[in-house]
């Protein structure tokens, strides 16, 4: 007894343009393709799915994504949309009259190159707009934060604090901390918040996940196990939020390295956990971003030649931690914007080579040069790339890294034309969770916003085909699970995407509207659009 899904265009993904008129479902698995009447004549049809005309997809899945952090921009302030330092200032201060004083104000998402001017917040207007309650808002990048005076003083930093390794705690001219923490400096921040509940986790991986299901994605790879405590709290939050409560959601979890021991010292190993919750790679951090100047470039910033970036690891520690998860027959994946970051993990790649056909993941990799995507062809690995960061970064992106250095940034269809694995994701909340999104940004290379509609890099722009393969097959292949998941196939998960428009027949800019009807996963339709 199972499920036949009829009366709509499916395209399986299997080869560009590729499509079937039905598909037989059966305890959470594609049985058999083929046509409606066949199909109904051999198998027992216990519920028919009229599609009505739709277009269902392979299940949509984001690569890289951090779920816990995307429910709680749902829960949080959510600064992401602000166009002036004022409206952000303003909003705190509105919240702060609602609550106790001395209770903690968080806000996510503030991004200076959506201002006039591009000034970041310092602690002093923050203590000027709340002068009686800790704050501390992330910027959309998550590498740096800015806090107030009372935050600072329950974290005991001041301007005697020195800088942690792979860290910076900013001050001004004069010497004073201004409020900016950037990468491992927050952590002395963090180490500081109020302890967080499971009870919050939960609602958070809750609204997390309802959000994915209302855009179409059926699961996503996403990094949130070193945040909010400790390994098991966090883990028990996602089995409690998942299986127990049935949401049903494909979480692959990367490991931080913060919390490797923790998560071994449990017994757990490469994809072990189960249809709805697995473990991947070991996760590490080697540069910053380019939004606080810290990714680390092999040149000086265009518009800073003071520094090159932040190097989070030393390259011998580097090393260690690649040797670490050998050791754990973990592959890894690493966080590499800048191109020198890039070049460093691979340099560590090459000295302890992933075993038992287990591929790395390097994240994000948007700044490149022809002698890195030389480098890594035949090598076994996969990119995890964000194509809406085309959207979020030009044009300021150009005057940070310089003309001259552009011609291999955000290279998309150069790497695939080169044979080398991507996958597609957000790196929500840092960008919008829409992969539809994603996809508009990678097929037109412009900033919906912009109202001259700017192409930027138009040679680096991808088929639709190509776009969306990178959600599916893609996100698939990136987590050892080409053989099961990412095509609409016989013995594949019965994960679909349904959307109201063909992406291969609309103008892509209807990508941006509204158009996910219904998202299945594991035969059950989790989300039907209202």
């Amino acid at each position: 007894m199972g499920t036949l899904w009829t009366n709509g265009k499916i395209y399986t993904m299997q080869s560009d343009g590729h499509m079937v008129e039905a598909v037989y479902t059966e305890n959470g698995f594609i049985k058999e393709l083929g046509f409606s009447d066949e199909l109904q004549k051999k198998y027992s049809i216990e519920e028919t799915v009229d599609l009505k005309n739709r277009v269902m997809f392979p299940g949509f899945v984001d690569s890289h994504m951090h779920l816990i952090g995307h429910g709680e921009t749902l829960l949080r302030l959510d600064l992401s949309q602000m166009t002036s330092k004022e409206e952000v200032l303003n909003a705190i201060a509105e919240k702060a009259e609602k609550l106790p004083e001395g209770q903690w104000i968080f806000g996510e998402g503030w991004n200076e190159n959506l201002w006039a001017g591009a000034e970041v917040i310092t602690k002093n207007e923050l203590d000027a707009a709340v002068p009686n309650h800790p704050v501390l808002l992330k910027r959309i990048c998550r590498h740096a934060m800015v806090v107030n005076s009372l935050a600072l003083k329950q974290a005991n930093i001041d301007e005697s604090t020195p800088d942690p390794a792979g860290g910076l705690i900013e001050k001004d001219d004069e010497g004073n901390l201004n409020g900016l923490l950037k990468d491992k400096a927050q952590d002395l921040m963090v180490e500081a918040l109020p302890p967080i509940s499971p009870a919050y986790l939960e609602e958070a991986l809750s609204k997390g996940i309802e959000s994915c299901w209302e855009n179409g994605l059926v699961g996503g790879h996403t990094e949130d196990l070193s945040y909010y405590g400790n390994f098991n709290k966090t883990y028990n939050a996602f089995k409690q939020t998942i299986n127990n409560a049935n949401k049903k959601f494909r979480a692959h979890l990367l490991v931080h390295h913060e919390v490797i021991n923790d998560w071994h010292a449990e017994g757990h190993h490469f994809l072990g956990g189960n249809e709805f919750i697995e473990f991947g790679a070991m996760k590490i951090f080697a540069d910053g971003a380019l939004g606080g100047r810290t990714a680390l470039l092999s040149y000086p910033y265009a518009d800073d030649p003071s520094t090159e970036g932040v190097s989070i690891h030393s390259q011998e520690r580097l090393l260690k931690l690649v040797e670490k998860a050998r050791s754990l027959q973990l592959p890894i994946a690493v966080h590499t914007i800048g191109d020198q970051a890039f070049q460093n993990v691979v340099d560590a790649i090459k000295v302890h080579p992933s075993e038992k056909s287990r591929r790395d993941r390097l994240i994000h990799a948007q700044i490149l040069r022809e002698e890195l995507i030389e480098e890594i062809k035949g090598l076994p690995l996969i990119l995890d790339i964000q194509p809406r960061f085309v959207a979020s970064d030009f044009p300021w992106v150009i005057d940070r890294l310089g003309e001259e250095n552009m011609k291999y940034n955000y290279a998309w269809k150069t790497l695939l034309d080169h044979g080398i694995p991507c996958a597609g994701g957000s790196d929500a909340p840092i960008e919008p969770i829409n992969p539809l999104w994603g996809i508009h940004a990678a097929v037109t290379r412009t900033n919906p916003l912009d109202p001259e509609g700017a192409v930027h890099i138009p040679e680096e722009k991808l088929s639709m085909y190509e776009a969306i393969s990178l959600f599916t097959k893609g996100s698939a292949y990136a987590c050892h699970h080409e053989n099961d998941r990412g095509m609409i196939k016989e013995g594949y998960t019965a994960d679909f995407t349904v959307l109201e428009k063909d992406p291969f027949e609309s103008n892509p800019d209807e990508l941006l509207e509204k158009i996910v009807s219904m998202t299945v996963v594991d035969e059950t339709i989790v989300f039907t659009k209202k």
